[in-house]
């Protein structure tokens, strides 16, 4: 990997953020990002409508969405896809804060771009009492950020273990037929190792995969691990549409000590707002970001609550931490799990890159040119095993979701936008509304940070006990 990322002194927490998007949509050759001025008026070729609509699409769309089904559970067959819809709407706000936010320091600033962090810190500039501590803003978004992609990585490790825990298990068993009894997932099943172990089969090749020298290689994989991905999703739909079983009993609203999980489930589905910048920065017309945003994050909430609400209705209480433990044991629907595991590997190098170009420069720059490819190595390889071990320790895959989501992606995409927004705009008569609005949008995204992540502790505690069943990795007990 090239020193993509400028390197903050004495600190391990670099000034740029950088997103996946910067790897596979990388900036045209030309002046260092402050002094680029394609982004803002057209000199220089960016990406199109339809371009940066496709990267935003990738960018929300993963293991949170196989994972809200389960999250309506939590909140109810009514409850879930009004809340849904609810924080869609409180999330697209909160990145159009954070475009507005960035568009007027930028101007302010006489600068051409802006990160996230920087968009903070220079938000606290603006504030003479947080004046002296602006740095910390930008490090603790970067932080942040680091957290929530290692969190996503952690994902990914137990997401692939599960699935193909499954479909080893089940191989023996797997027909042609695809009408079966999917409520009894015991049925055909062979023994296997323990899903950790899984995790430890995958980690040699997490860790060749982060070894990419640049992640441009991975764009033909890329490309098809997308295709696949989506393929998936289709016949995951067909399936649970042509399977819903009436009449329909289900609760519709679920019980009050559950919702906390549904909002992790649910900010960590939606919690896309560190390729926002990234994204509008890139875009050859950026004045047209705001519609590409509208339009790509409606198209994310419906996909989020039409599989949220239709898997629910079809599997009902048997559903598992991802639909996808729930397809029946044919071979077309295992091919699905392969084929989706397929695509997640290949998104774990995305994933990986944001900390990884966070964390690593500052520490090669601290040592000689002879070992800087050692450490390079040796430094992706620890954080690697470090997401491995995480995993281990938490192999919940519902759990895990709800745990990132609640303590990081909180802080992202519902607590910092509006506190930003406050601070830029302070000085140029906010409106009284206005900042009740904000505030009251971050004490939400607060709140759900202390329960979400009390809950997600206190149900991994329970399920990690002494009496932890075989199956209990899969299903909400």
């Amino acid at each position: 990997f090239s020193k993509s990322v400028s390197i903050s002194s004495g600190s391990l927490l670099s000034d740029q953020n950088p997103s996946e998007m910067d790897a596979l949509c990388p900036s045209p050759p030309g002046p260092s990002r402050p002094q680029r001025h394609y982004e803002r008026i057209g000199e220089r070729s960016g990406t199109s409508f339809c371009q940066t609509l496709i990267h935003l699409l990738k960018g929300n769309i993963g293991t949170g969405l196989l994972g809200l089904p389960l999250a309506v559970k939590n909140a109810g067959l009514v409850l879930g896809p009004v809340s849904l819809l609810c924080m869609g709407i409180i999330a697209v706000h909160c990145m159009k804060l954070l475009v507005k936010c960035s568009h007027h320091l930028s101007a302010k600033m006489n600068r051409s771009s802006m990160s996230y962090g920087e968009a903070v810190q220079y938000g606290m500039e603006n504030a003479s009492w947080f004046r002296r501590h602006s740095h910390l803003g930008k490090q603790t978004v970067n932080l942040f950020l680091i957290i929530t992609q290692l969190g996503f990585c952690c994902v990914y490790f137990v997401f692939l273990s599960d699935n193909i825990k499954q479909v080893v298990e089940k191989a023996n068993s797997t027909t042609f037929n695809c009408h079966m009894n999917y409520t009894d997932q015991t049925q055909g099943r062979v023994p296997s190792f323990d899903s950790r172990i899984y995790m430890l089969f995958f980690l040699p090749a997490f860790i060749l995969l982060v070894f990419t020298p640049n992640l441009k290689y991975l764009v033909p994989l890329s490309l098809v691990a997308n295709l696949v991905m989506t393929a998936s999703l289709v016949l995951i739909y067909f399936y649970s549409i042509t399977n819903i079983t009436y009449p329909i009993d289900l609760p519709t609203v679920g019980q009050a000590k559950d919702y906390p999980l549904f909002f992790g489930t649910a900010i960590f589905a939606f919690e896309g707002i560190g390729v926002v910048l990234p994204l509008e920065n890139k875009m050859h017309r950026p004045q047209s970001f705001l519609p590409v945003l509208y339009l790509g994050m409606g198209i994310v909430t419906f996909l989020y609550i039409s599989l949220g609400t239709i898997g629910y209705m079809c599997f009902g209480a048997q559903i598992f931490g991802s639909i996808t433990l729930n397809l029946p044991n044919c071979w077309t629907y295992q091919t699905v799990k392969l084929l989706y595991c397929f695509g997640i590997f290949i998104t774990f190098a995305l994933q990986f890159y944001v900390p990884a170009e966070i964390l690593i420069p500052p520490v090669m720059a601290r040592v000689s040119e002879r070992w800087e490819r050692a450490v390079n190595l040796l430094l992706r390889t620890v954080l690697v095993i470090f997401t491995c071990g995480l995993a281990i320790l938490i192999p919940e895959l519902d759990l895990v979701i709800s745990l990132v989501g609640s303590v990081s992606s909180s802080f992202l995409a519902l607590i910092f936008p509006p506190i930003l927004e406050i601070l830029t705009f302070h000085r140029e008569g906010i409106s009284p509304l206005v900042v009740i609005k904000n505030i009251v949008i971050s004490l939400i995204g607060f709140v759900g940070f202390l329960t979400g992540t009390y809950v997600a502790i206190e149900q991994i505690i329970a399920r990690n006990g002494p009496k932890r069943g075989d199956t209990s990795s899969y299903m909400v007990q």
